[in-house]
This record gives C-alpha cells, structure tokens and sequence, in this order.
C-alpha cells in the first residue's frame, strides 16, 4: 500500500494509542505524511440555549498541550497536529476530504449493545462516509478492520 498522507484521529484513549503504532508503521511504509488530528466537541445547549458541561473538560490549552504530546516514535516521519471544534466524525471526513487524505487510520472502543446505541459509534459514521480506506483497531480485542 503506497499512500502520501494518513489522518490519524485521536481522542486520548489507550484505544488511540494503539491505533498509533498502526499508523506509523504505514506512515513509514509509505513515507507518508502523518496529520494527527483531534476534534474538541463543544459544549451541549439545553433547549433554552443553557451550556450543559458536565463533567469538567480539560481547557483548550491542556488540549492543545495533550495533543502536541500525540507524536510518532519514530523520529524520521514526517506529521503535523491539527486540532478542531466539532462534531467528531464530521470533522474527521470533512478533513479527510480537505486533505485529501489517502487513508484514515483509528482506534475505537469497540462498545456494543446498549452502549454503543446511546453514545453513538465514530469509526462507524467515519467508515460509512470517508472519502478514503479507512483502518479501525480495536484495542480490547487487538484486531484491525478496513473498509
């Protein structure tokens, strides 16, 4: 697989992190460019047009910090941050677009059932619309999908 530029999203889990390793080693394969993107979702609106918070967010700034520390081992790679307020899986496409990147590399939790219905699945929004292959790792069963 030959491919210029890989989109890695991360949301700082330990499903990330390993989806990490996935993507440097098609990064380095390739001599790809790596984007290493994070989506900061905006607070929730009440009907009334009140915040809901919930539980307290790290600032934009820890954000900002936390994705800086999001690097490849691998010192050789070329890659770049990018960090975006949104809905998740929009952005994740919508910059897969933008960029034209050539493959979409991340990691999920892999949540079944009742979780999955209430919390929603992002790998799969982004599989069903990505402009590019897209590479799921799931971490708890250490097993990789495509489309």
């Amino acid at each position: 697989m030959s491919v210029k530029k890989i989109l890695f999203p991360t949301d700082f889990s330990t499903a990330s992190d390993a989806a990490l390793v996935h993507a440097e080693n098609l990064a380095k394969q390739s001599s790809a460019n790596l984007i290493i993107l994070h989506i900061e979702e905006p607070p929730l609106a009440y009907g009334g047009g009140e915040l809901y918070y919930g539980l307290p967010e790290p600032s934009s700034e820890r954000i900002l910090e936390m994705l800086q520390n999001v690097c490849p081992s691998n010192p050789e790679l070329t890659f770049e941050h990018r960090l975006i307020i949104g809905d998740p899986a929009t952005e994740i496409v919508r910059i897969a677009e933008e960029e034209r990147a050539e493959l979409i590399v991340l990691g999920t939790h892999g949540r079944t059932g009742l979780s999955r219905i209430l919390m929603g699945s992002v790998a799969e929004a982004v599989m069903r619309h990505a402009p590019c292959p897209v590479l799921i790792y799931r971490q708890d069963a250490g097993k990789l999908s495509t489309k």
